[in-house]
Protein backbone atom coordinates (compact mmCIF):
# COMPACT_ATOMS: atom_id res chain seq x y z
CA UNK A 1 0.00 0.00 0.00
CA UNK A 2 1.75 3.51 -1.21
CA UNK A 3 2.18 6.32 1.51
CA UNK A 4 0.60 9.74 1.06
CA UNK A 5 2.06 12.81 0.22
CA UNK A 6 0.60 16.17 1.13
CA UNK A 7 1.34 19.17 -1.36
CA UNK A 8 0.10 22.86 -1.64
CA UNK A 9 -2.15 24.54 -4.50
CA UNK A 10 -3.67 27.15 -5.65
CA UNK A 11 -6.49 27.29 -8.20
CA UNK A 12 -4.69 29.48 -11.53
CA UNK A 13 -7.17 32.27 -13.19
CA UNK A 14 -4.46 34.49 -14.97
CA UNK A 15 -4.63 31.98 -17.95
CA UNK A 16 -2.96 32.65 -21.29
CA UNK A 17 0.92 32.16 -22.41
CA UNK A 18 2.20 34.93 -21.43
CA UNK A 19 0.90 34.27 -18.05
CA UNK A 20 2.11 30.81 -17.98
CA UNK A 21 5.91 31.81 -18.88
CA UNK A 22 5.52 34.56 -16.16
CA UNK A 23 4.73 32.11 -13.45
CA UNK A 24 7.08 30.06 -13.88
CA UNK A 25 10.00 32.18 -14.43
CA UNK A 26 9.30 34.66 -11.73
CA UNK A 27 7.38 33.24 -9.74
CA UNK A 28 8.56 29.47 -9.77
CA UNK A 29 5.66 27.91 -9.81
CA UNK A 30 4.92 24.30 -11.91
CA UNK A 31 1.57 24.72 -13.75
CA UNK A 32 -1.22 22.01 -13.26
CA UNK A 33 -4.55 20.55 -14.00
CA UNK A 34 -6.69 18.67 -11.45
CA UNK A 35 -9.13 16.86 -13.19
CA UNK A 36 -11.76 13.44 -12.31
CA UNK A 37 -14.50 13.49 -8.86
CA UNK A 38 -17.35 12.87 -11.23
CA UNK A 39 -19.82 16.24 -11.71
CA UNK A 40 -16.48 18.35 -10.40
CA UNK A 41 -14.99 20.33 -13.48
CA UNK A 42 -11.42 20.55 -14.69
CA UNK A 43 -9.75 23.31 -12.39
CA UNK A 44 -6.16 25.00 -13.71
CA UNK A 45 -3.73 25.23 -11.06
CA UNK A 46 -0.14 25.95 -9.92
CA UNK A 47 2.06 25.03 -6.68
CA UNK A 48 5.57 25.43 -5.55
CA UNK A 49 8.34 24.21 -7.55
CA UNK A 50 10.59 23.24 -5.06
CA UNK A 51 7.89 21.91 -3.13
CA UNK A 52 7.36 19.77 -6.17
CA UNK A 53 10.88 18.90 -7.08
CA UNK A 54 11.56 17.69 -3.49
CA UNK A 55 8.09 15.14 -3.18
CA UNK A 56 8.91 14.08 -6.70
CA UNK A 57 12.69 13.03 -5.58
CA UNK A 58 10.59 10.01 -3.60
CA UNK A 59 9.68 7.78 -6.52
CA UNK A 60 6.37 6.61 -4.48
CA UNK A 61 5.14 10.31 -5.44
CA UNK A 62 4.35 9.42 -8.62
CA UNK A 63 2.26 5.91 -7.57
CA UNK A 64 1.16 7.21 -4.42
CA UNK A 65 -2.33 9.38 -2.98
CA UNK A 66 -1.49 12.77 -2.58
CA UNK A 67 -3.67 15.24 -0.40
CA UNK A 68 -3.58 18.67 -2.35
CA UNK A 69 -4.84 21.35 -0.11
CA UNK A 70 -6.32 23.24 -3.16
CA UNK A 71 -6.57 27.09 -1.64
CA UNK A 72 -7.16 25.67 1.32
CA UNK A 73 -9.49 22.71 0.72
CA UNK A 74 -7.99 19.24 0.92
CA UNK A 75 -8.41 16.42 -2.15
CA UNK A 76 -7.14 13.15 -2.93
CA UNK A 77 -5.71 13.20 -5.90
CA UNK A 78 -3.04 10.85 -8.43
CA UNK A 79 -0.51 11.72 -10.55
CA UNK A 80 -1.60 10.99 -13.97
CA UNK A 81 0.69 12.67 -16.35
CA UNK A 82 3.96 15.02 -16.13
CA UNK A 83 5.89 17.28 -18.24
CA UNK A 84 9.31 18.04 -18.44
CA UNK A 85 11.42 20.74 -20.41
CA UNK A 86 13.17 18.62 -23.12
CA UNK A 87 16.71 20.23 -22.08
CA UNK A 88 16.45 21.27 -18.56
CA UNK A 89 14.41 18.12 -17.54
CA UNK A 90 12.46 21.04 -15.00
CA UNK A 91 8.86 20.33 -14.13
CA UNK A 92 6.85 22.55 -16.78
CA UNK A 93 2.81 20.62 -15.97
CA UNK A 94 1.41 18.19 -14.02
CA UNK A 95 -1.64 16.30 -14.39
CA UNK A 96 -3.62 15.22 -11.45
CA UNK A 97 -6.74 13.10 -10.93
CA UNK A 98 -9.39 13.36 -7.86
CA UNK A 99 -9.91 9.68 -6.92
CA UNK A 100 -12.82 8.20 -4.84
CA UNK A 101 -11.89 5.20 -2.37
CA UNK A 102 -14.83 3.14 -3.56
CA UNK A 103 -13.47 3.77 -6.91
CA UNK A 104 -10.97 1.87 -8.65
CA UNK A 105 -8.22 3.77 -10.50
CA UNK A 106 -5.54 2.51 -13.18
CA UNK A 107 -1.93 3.62 -12.43
CA UNK A 108 1.75 2.39 -14.04
CA UNK A 109 3.50 0.98 -11.61
CA UNK A 110 7.45 0.69 -11.60
CA UNK A 111 8.92 -2.81 -11.07
CA UNK A 112 11.93 -3.66 -8.89
CA UNK A 113 14.10 -6.03 -10.02
CA UNK A 114 15.85 -8.05 -7.40
CA UNK A 115 18.46 -10.92 -7.13
CA UNK A 116 19.57 -10.33 -10.49
CA UNK A 117 23.40 -10.98 -10.26
CA UNK A 118 22.62 -13.97 -7.69
CA UNK A 119 20.72 -15.97 -9.97
CA UNK A 120 21.61 -19.24 -11.50
CA UNK A 121 21.33 -17.65 -14.97
CA UNK A 122 23.53 -14.70 -13.95
CA UNK A 123 25.90 -15.95 -11.63
CA UNK A 124 26.58 -19.07 -12.88
CA UNK A 125 25.64 -20.01 -16.25
CA UNK A 126 27.42 -16.48 -18.06
CA UNK A 127 24.16 -15.25 -19.28
CA UNK A 128 22.31 -11.70 -19.19
CA UNK A 129 18.96 -10.50 -17.73
CA UNK A 130 17.29 -8.23 -19.95
CA UNK A 131 14.46 -6.33 -18.69
CA UNK A 132 11.57 -6.12 -21.74
CA UNK A 133 9.17 -3.97 -19.23
CA UNK A 134 10.31 -1.34 -16.28
CA UNK A 135 6.31 -1.20 -15.19
CA UNK A 136 2.91 -2.40 -15.60
CA UNK A 137 -0.34 -0.88 -15.55
CA UNK A 138 -2.68 -1.96 -12.59
CA UNK A 139 -6.02 -1.76 -11.09
CA UNK A 140 -7.21 -1.45 -7.68
CA UNK A 141 -8.65 0.90 -5.57
CA UNK A 142 -6.78 3.81 -3.98
CA UNK A 143 -5.83 2.31 -0.68
CA UNK A 144 -4.26 -0.51 -2.77
CA UNK A 145 -2.11 1.04 -4.56
CA UNK A 146 1.49 -0.24 -5.04
CA UNK A 147 4.37 2.05 -4.76
CA UNK A 148 6.21 -0.63 -6.77
CA UNK A 149 6.05 -4.48 -7.72
CA UNK A 150 9.14 -6.78 -6.70
CA UNK A 151 10.16 -9.03 -9.61
CA UNK A 152 12.36 -11.94 -8.36
CA UNK A 153 14.87 -13.19 -10.66
CA UNK A 154 15.91 -15.62 -8.04
CA UNK A 155 15.68 -18.34 -9.43
CA UNK A 156 16.03 -17.88 -13.00
CA UNK A 157 18.59 -20.18 -15.52
CA UNK A 158 19.96 -18.72 -18.60
CA UNK A 159 17.37 -19.33 -21.16
CA UNK A 160 14.21 -18.81 -18.58
CA UNK A 161 11.92 -15.85 -18.48
CA UNK A 162 8.90 -14.13 -16.47
CA UNK A 163 6.13 -13.31 -17.90
CA UNK A 164 3.00 -11.25 -16.09
CA UNK A 165 1.37 -13.62 -15.34
CA UNK A 166 4.46 -14.98 -13.02
CA UNK A 167 4.26 -11.75 -10.97
CA UNK A 168 2.86 -12.24 -7.38
CA UNK A 169 0.81 -8.82 -7.14
CA UNK A 170 -0.65 -7.61 -3.99
CA UNK A 171 -4.29 -8.19 -2.60
CA UNK A 172 -6.66 -6.17 -4.54
CA UNK A 173 -4.17 -5.13 -6.89
CA UNK A 174 -4.81 -6.21 -11.17
CA UNK A 175 -2.82 -6.49 -14.16
CA UNK A 176 -4.89 -4.54 -16.77
CA UNK A 177 -3.25 -6.68 -19.28
CA UNK A 178 -3.90 -10.09 -17.85
CA UNK A 179 -7.76 -8.87 -17.83
CA UNK A 180 -7.67 -8.69 -21.75
CA UNK A 181 -6.76 -12.80 -21.65
CA UNK A 182 -4.07 -14.66 -21.73
CA UNK A 183 -2.57 -13.33 -25.58
CA UNK A 184 -1.65 -9.99 -23.30
CA UNK A 185 0.60 -12.45 -21.10
CA UNK A 186 3.63 -9.92 -21.81
CA UNK A 187 7.32 -10.70 -21.21
CA UNK A 188 8.82 -8.98 -17.84
CA UNK A 189 12.35 -10.48 -17.64
CA UNK A 190 14.46 -12.84 -19.65
CA UNK A 191 17.83 -14.20 -18.61
CA UNK A 192 19.51 -14.54 -22.26
CA UNK A 193 21.84 -17.36 -23.10
CA UNK A 194 25.38 -15.77 -24.00
CA UNK A 195 26.12 -15.86 -27.18
CA UNK A 196 27.75 -18.78 -29.08
CA UNK A 197 27.22 -20.93 -25.99
CA UNK A 198 24.80 -23.35 -27.95
CA UNK A 199 27.32 -23.13 -30.65
CA UNK A 200 30.55 -24.18 -28.38
CA UNK A 201 28.17 -26.76 -26.94
CA UNK A 202 27.81 -28.54 -30.58
CA UNK A 203 31.18 -28.16 -31.56
CA UNK A 204 32.25 -29.65 -28.04
CA UNK A 205 29.63 -32.75 -28.76
CA UNK A 206 31.03 -32.83 -32.33
CA UNK A 207 34.37 -33.06 -31.18
CA UNK A 208 33.78 -36.11 -28.94
CA UNK A 209 31.93 -37.92 -31.64
CA UNK A 210 35.13 -37.49 -33.95
CA UNK A 211 36.99 -38.58 -30.92
CA UNK A 212 35.56 -41.87 -30.27
CA UNK A 213 35.12 -42.53 -34.36
CA UNK A 214 38.97 -42.04 -34.56
CA UNK A 215 39.39 -44.51 -31.27
CA UNK A 216 36.91 -46.58 -32.81
CA UNK A 217 39.08 -47.38 -36.34
CA UNK A 218 42.27 -47.86 -33.87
Amino acid sequence: MSGEFTLDAQTRTDLGKGASRRLRRLDNKVLGIIYGGGKKKPAPIMVAENEIVKLANNEAFFTSLITLNLDGKAEQVVVKDVQRHPAKETFMHVDFMRVSAKTKITMHVPLHFINEESCPGVKLQGGKANHALNDIEVSCLPKDLPEFIEVDLGALNAGENIHLSDLKLPKGVESVALSHGEDHDLLVCAVNVPRGAAGDDEAEAEGDAEAKAEGGEE
